[in-house]
């Protein structure tokens, strides 16, 4: 035991050297907004889908690859200059001129069109809710705030309380303990964002929880794609992290979860960050 001691610091350390260092830039670029940010969605885009590449075994697939990042990029772009459905008609017909090469070159489709929705799509939605008027910033910086308690609410509850285990198939180390946690820790980010804007608390803090439910669905696929890829991380990229898809996948199911609430409420002509931040 002691001699694990010295293994875990180091990691531990290294997952806090990379945090400091990638938390504050994320945040800057949130402030930013516009092109600045688009461009880390694009980056981002460009990371995810090559860490997609390894985990579906289609990684020495460059039809794979560089379809699915000018997608990423391509939507993201037209995002920014002319809006979500535009940005939303470029990304789709991007992906599909990819799916279009590989099944002309006789390779599997699914690996891109489920990219296309697992990936890419959250990542168009995120641009969009960012570039709402108003309080999109505000918007973002809860629905971020929210998934990052989420994830150290579910951790210190799952290692100081244990018990039961949630997805013990695809995920051994979830447990119903840190799903409690993880939904308390985002509650607490509701609450002090309604606190922010003098409004009621209380939707918030149960909007929150919510999307913290959904954020451990995602942490939960994502395991369950790794166990089938039999591997630990997604990537390398992040030192202490792993890949990038295992610090998003919360955030990319709370992502879209938010944009399709969003997308409703403004369906019936209402304001859309305005709408969720100020029930």
């Amino acid at each position: 035991m002691a001699d694990d001691k010295p293994g875990q610091s180091s990691e531990l350390t290294r997952r806090v050297l990379s945090a400091a260092v990638l938390i504050p830039a994320v945040l800057l670029l949130l402030w930013l907004g516009g092109w600045p940010f688009l461009a880390l969605l694009a980056l981002a885009a460009v990371i995810l889908v090559r860490e997609w590449a390894g985990l579906t075994g289609s990684g020495d697939d460059m039809v794979l690859i560089a379809g699915l990042c000018a997608a990423g990029i391509g939507g993201l772009a037209v995002l920014g200059a002319f809006g979500g459905l535009a940005g939303l008609f470029t990304l789709s017909a991007l992906a599909f001129l990819a799916a279009a090469i590989q099944a002309a070159r006789a390779k599997p489709l699914l690996p891109v069109l489920a990219a296309y929705g697992y990936l890419l799509l959250p990542l168009l939605a995120l641009g969009w809710l960012r570039a709402a008027p108003d309080y999109g910033l505000l918007l973002v910086l809860w629905l971020v705030l929210a998934v990052w308690a989420t994830d150290t609410g579910a951790y210190a509850a799952g290692r100081g309380i244990g018990g039961p285990k949630l997805a013990p198939r695809f995920s051994p180390n979830k447990t119903w303990a840190g799903l409690l946690g993880g939904m308390a820790g985002a509650s607490l980010v509701g609450l002090g964002m309604g606190a922010y804007l003098g409004q009621g608390h209380l939707p918030l803090m149960l909007l929150s929880a919510a999307l913290a439910a959904i954020a451990q669905a995602g942490d939960i696929t994502e395991s369950a794609l790794k166990r089938r890829a039999g591997v630990k991380d997604s990537g390398t990229l992040i030192p202490g992290h792993g890949g990038l898809l295992d610090r998003v996948d919360g955030l990319i199911f709370a992502c879209a979860a938010l944009a399709l609430l969003a997308f409703l409420f403004q369906l019936q002509g209402m304001p859309v960050s305005r709408t969720i931040l100020w029930p």
